[in-house]
């Protein structure tokens, strides 16, 4: 298998597509040795992750994993199971919880060149680093909130990129597949153009060592390429999501004469209907928790559409009152509606029972008749409503609501059932305004289970954490199905180079061995 490394590792999205490449054929081709990620509960998501690979690999994945993510048994239970324990040191050695930056680069280089010494030998030579350093110095988002901040200029993760140069220049792989927020093209820095910056970098990490930076979407050579060439628009290939990103391969210049690379293939898109809306119905929990009833919650139902006889054209009925669960970490009724599309296949385990973290988060009382008018709006406007469509009596208590002045009118967004999903990002972690259910008769946003399946994350993935930190890790992922695809351009890439090439590729930096 060709070993991996990867950088600013996540919950493991990146990791999880190339780690599938082969897999159904029982015959996976990418194997991550090393994994990097600072935050303590993507670092405790990616050792589960690992484990069950492990199994995977081995005699398959047990009862206990299904048990753990169920909530059946706790971790340390899991982990004391004596097919899971030395699953888990093998885990710890691969996944590390460590900040990179200039002051742990020893440490990190240190991880990679033992990594890489148990590995290359069985991959000829070849290697794949993978990652996407932090985006929010160079996203749209991030620099509209820091426009008056005087210390922005001086903000580290500017420079996190350089990180992940240092491991090129170190290391060389054979192949690097680098991602980050499409406002990485507009980013500037000291009056230079980040996206400029960042990929002479990466052409030449230092004399001696090249690489061709390749689109996966427009085939051509660098010189041909404009950098919106680079942008990969996740719901053109299978992701049920309108998710925008720069994704650069880097190929190493001793390879190009027998490298060639395909570029992705445009699938029909996958919509938000496809993706949850097989999910049980569940209804939102309200605050404060003294109006959490079925017979409260049935009140502001009945309520929401009252407004909506009062200002709509179309007219709904109330229907009876409503007896919805909240949802749960797992739900043992839940039997899934198996399909034969790309994407049922790609998310459905058929060992697992029921279905997890599929748990309503807690909404004020006048935010569910927001998101149940809202969603019956959508249902008649076939597009999205905006923040101003919001009647008087539903509108927030802001002075400038309803003005010319008002902000953010979008600050309140439906997911329409028929299109793909709008981009999920860490903000889901704070609030549900942009993340509403489209049903309106669940009145609520979405659950970690339906945002990780518009992230394209397989049902059996578990997030650690509390919810607050499953949805950040989930906003902040690169979704799997496309990291697979892309993963397969790789594969196939290093496979043509090995045809091509009688004798085993050259290692290189052999000092490090």
């Amino acid at each position: 298998m060709i070993p991996v490394i990867d950088l600013f590792a996540g919950p493991g999205g990146l990791n999880e597509g190339f780690s599938s490449v082969g897999e159904s054929d029982k015959n996976p081709v990418f194997h991550t040795v090393a994994s990097f990620e600072m935050d303590e509960f993507a670092h405790q998501t990616l050792l589960l992750r690992h484990i069950f690979r492990a199994m995977m690999r081995g005699s398959g994945v047990t009862s206990s994993y299904y048990d753990f993510i169920n909530g059946s048994i706790e971790w340390g239970e899991f982990v004391g199971h004596p097919a899971v324990a030395p699953l888990l040191s093998e885990a710890q050695q691969a996944i590390h919880k460590i900040e990179l930056g200039p002051e742990n680069r020893t440490e990190a280089d240190n991880l990679i060149r033992a990594a890489l010494l148990g590995a290359r030998s069985h991959s000829n030579g070849h290697w794949v680093l993978i990652g996407g350093p932090p985006c929010q110095a160079y996203s749209l988002a991030g620099r509209s909130r820091r426009v008056n901040d005087t210390e922005f200029a001086n903000d580290k993760k500017h420079f996190l990129y350089r990180e992940y140069l240092h491991i090129i220049e170190n290391f060389a792989p054979s192949i690097f597949v680098m991602e980050n927020v499409k406002g990485l093209l507009s980013s500037t820095h000291a009056g230079t153009r980040m996206f400029d910056l960042i990929l002479n970098d990466l052409s030449h990490p230092k004399d001696g060592l090249e690489y061709e930076i390749r689109s996966l979407v427009v085939p051509g050579s660098p010189e041909e390429l404009d950098p919106k060439d680079f942008i990969v628009r996740a719901e053109d290939y299978g992701v049920p999501q309108r998710r925008h990103r720069v994704i650069l391969v880097g190929v190493r210049s001793d390879l190009l004469e027998r490298a060639t690379t395909r570029v992705l293939v445009p699938e029909p898109q996958v919509t938000v209907r496809d993706a949850i809306a097989d999910l049980p119905k569940i209804r939102s929990a309200i605050a404060p928790p003294r109006d959490d009833s079925n017979s409260g919650w049935n009140a502001a139902r009945s309520q929401m559409y009252g407004v909506v006889r009062q200002t709509d054209t179309v007219r709904r009925p109330l229907g009876r009152p409503r007896q919805l669960g909240t949802g749960g970490i797992h739900i043992d009724s839940y039997v899934r509606t198996r399909g034969t599309s790309t994407f049922s296949g790609w998310i459905d385990d058929p060992s697992l029972p029921g279905i997890t973290l599929h748990e309503a988060r807690r909404h004020m009382r006048t935010d569910l008749l927001r998101y149940g008018y809202l969603a019956c709006r959508a249902l008649n406007l076939k597009k999205n409503p905006t923040m101003l469509d919001l009647p008087d009596q539903l509108q927030p208590a802001h002075k400038n609501i309803g003005t010319a002045d008002t902000p953010f009118t979008d600050r309140f967004r439906v997911q329409l059932w028929d299109t793909p999903a709008t981009t999920i990002v860490s903000h889901i972690a704070k609030d549900g305004h942009y993340y509403i259910h489209p049903d309106p008769e669940q009145m609520r946003s979405l659950t970690v289970r339906e945002a990780a399946r518009l992230q394209s994350f397989p049902d059996n993935y578990f997030f650690r954490g509390t919810r607050t930190q499953q949805y950040s890790q989930v906003g902040n992922a690169v979704p799997p199905l496309l990291a697979s695809k892309i993963g397969t351009i790789v594969a196939e890439l290093l496979a043509g180079i090995d045809r091509d090439d009688d004798e085993q590729v050259e290692m290189r930096n052999t000092e490090f061995r």
